[in-house]
């Protein structure tokens, strides 16, 4: 169930007064959360729900065993890590490696036909994985006590954040989760805020992208110029913004009408003058796990430069390989990783901010180039298909170009951007000095003219695949 469809904002509304009728009762509005959280996976396939139920007990098995363990928490801990990993590579690599594995074999004329099985990816095992692996580490280091069973089941499947995140920490969350104050709806204006824009990101404007330019591009990448070529990997560029911080302020927004705070995931990021500060600001949840749970614990920067940049490499490779099992993903992941590596060695002889303090706007001008760049590999289904479009990148200067007024308004829109950043703020504003009387037909009104603008259907959050 999409949670754009009109059938789950129906369902929100009646879950939404009785989840606030028992606001005095906390833990009666987790055990109703937990509840509405698992029929969701469920909706997507009861197979899910199950394996999400076993997964949360074996990990809390694990964290009761590392919270008992004096001399053995640490064994614990990295027995609850391997099976954490080997759970998500069955399910979500299975294919991928028996694939390049069987490839492979055939090169090598070894006469070995390895076993075909369809494996389906559980919806949000990529998330709820990262979340375990949050609490079992906080556990370990005793930034947490052990959780109560249901209120860690919560915190694995709570619904706004299981599908396709934000990424949450257990001791920023869990307390949340654990407290017996009355909860209280936070920031109203704010949430409605954040649900209207995301309404307006994902189905309006990331649709519009989608259907009229990024989908035609890509599926004949050959038929186009160059400067559509370009249109092509903007627009994709600009569509999974919309669409990954359009499905972040949706559920930012019911969030905070349940009386929960998420993390922030996006700080803009197209405004990023050099690669590390786009992964300060795109994905921050995710960016900052891996910070802290896979390039930290390698060594981080403290080890020399040489081995620095081999930490970055990892990091990035694994961030990749999170996001997808494809080779299209691994090439993502190290570009970006590549990219971070030249930052670091040319500040490291040039001083840091050599290009930002020049030249800000050309910072920020070769950082979207690169980062669009890398978005090829993301959004190309397959590594031919992505050789393609290079291809034709650079062959296709005789073909007369379609879109090149499109090409100029992105432009336009690029060194506008710094000022429409301020739009959500505006709007904040705005309806908070409203009478509160107008403001469910403001919200009707808006919401319907956006639906009857953006392409007919439900649109797909696109990190809803990783």
């Amino acid at each position: 169930m999409s949670y754009l469809s009109i059938e789950f904002g129906l369902i929100f509304i009646v879950f939404f007064a009785l989840y606030w009728r028992y606001r005095l009762f906390p833990k009666l509005q987790n055990k109703f959360l937990l509840v509405s959280s698992y029929l969701i996976v469920a909706s997507f396939s009861l197979q899910f729900a199950l394996i999400l139920f076993i997964y949360t007990c074996v990990i809390y098995f694990f964290s009761i065993m590392i919270a008992r363990s004096d001399e053995n928490g640490h064994r614990w801990l990295i027995l609850a890590l391997c099976l954490s990993i080997a759970n998500l590579s069955l399910f979500k690599y299975f294919d991928f490696f028996r694939y390049e594995l069987q490839a492979l074999f055939n090169f090598l004329h070894i006469p070995i036909a390895l076993p075909v099985v369809t494996v389906l990816i559980p919806i949000g095992i990529s998330f709820y994985t990262l979340h375990s692996v949050s609490y079992i580490v906080s556990v370990k280091k005793s930034e947490l006590p052990v959780a109560k069973f249901w209120d860690f089941a919560l915190f694995l499947s709570f619904f706004p954040s299981v599908i396709a995140g934000p990424v949450n920490r257990a001791k920023n969350f869990l307390p949340q989760i654990t407290t017996r104050h009355p909860r209280k709806i936070l920031q109203p204006f704010r949430a409605f805020t954040l649900i209207i824009l995301s309404v307006i990101k994902v189905y309006c404007l990331g649709g519009i992208i989608s259907e009229n330019w990024v989908t035609p591009i890509f599926a004949n990448p050959l038929e186009f110029s160059v400067i559509d070529l370009l249109v092509g990997l903007y627009g994709y560029a600009i569509q999974i913004y919309l669409n990954f911080s359009g499905y972040t302020d949706l559920v930012t927004g019911i969030a905070l009408l349940l009386g929960f705070r998420l993390p922030n995931n996006f700080n803009f990021p197209y405004l990023a003058c050099n690669l590390r500060e786009f992964w300060s600001r795109w994905h921050i949840s995710l960016s900052h796990w891996i910070r802290d749970y896979i390039y930290i614990p390698l060594g981080g920067n403290r080890k020399g430069l040489i081995r620095t940049q081999i930490n970055v490499m990892l990091a990035m490779l694994i961030s990749g390989l999170w996001h997808g099992a494809g080779i299209n993903f691994i090439i993502w992941g190290a570009c970006h990783g590549v990219g971070i590596i030249a930052l670091n060695i040319s500040e490291h002889y040039f001083g840091r901010g050599w290009v930002t303090e020049r030249s800000p706007t050309l910072a920020r001008f070769l950082t979207w180039h690169y980062v669009c760049f890398s978005w090829l590999f993301f959004n190309c289904e397959s590594l031919p298909d992505a050789l393609d479009y290079l291809t034709a990148l650079t062959h296709n200067f005789l073909i007369e170009p379609k879109y090149i007024v499109t090409f100029l308004i992105i432009y336009v829109v690029f060194f506008i951007y710094p000022i429409l950043k301020n739009i959500p703020n505006w709007f904040t504003l705005l309806i908070s000095r409203i009478n509160l009387i107008y403001l469910p037909i403001i919200f009707i009104s808006v919401l319907w003219l956006t639906i009857y603008i953006a392409p007919s259907g439900v649109p797909n959050f696109i990190y809803a695949n990783f």
